[in-house]
């Protein structure tokens, strides 16, 4: 018995050490980025916006290789808004290195269209519509 608990131990402790958080690679930063632009622009009502779902994915997959990259950047984003927002959220999809990412984005963005919403609004959104991931209505 003696050595078995140190063992337990040292287990239960290289197991409850936290990983490194991985790094975006520059593909899945530049589409995150892109991202989460488009969903500030939403979130701020800029006038005469709406998601494109589709080309967010085609997007995605032209920057990350696949739809299923891209619906798996998509679903970390997701996963990272609602972990932020106190939401139940799927642990497998969460990921640190997408929420900072995220949030990084997501305040710089949104700190620009509070203070000159207007130009802001036309700037990001007319980008967000030239990249696929919104459509004028």
């Amino acid at each position: 018995m003696k050595i078995k608990l140190p063992i337990v131990s040292l287990s239960a402790l290289i197991v409850s050490v936290p990983a490194p958080a991985a790094t975006l690679s520059e593909a899945e930063a530049t589409f995150l980025d892109q991202l989460v632009t488009a969903s500030v622009v939403l979130e701020q009502r800029c006038d005469g916006y709406e998601v494109d779902g589709s080309g967010s994915v085609r997007l995605g997959a032209r920057l990350l290789g696949s739809p299923d990259a891209a619906m798996a950047m998509i679903d970390a984003y997701a996963a990272a808004i609602q972990a932020r927002d106190g939401a139940s959220y799927n642990p497998r999809k969460f990921r640190p290195e997408v929420s900072d990412a995220a949030a990084t984005t997501f305040r710089r963005v949104r700190t620009e269209l509070i203070r000159n919403p207007k130009r802001a609004c036309a700037d990001y959104g007319d980008a967000s519509v030239d990249r696929g991931l919104l459509r004028r209505y």
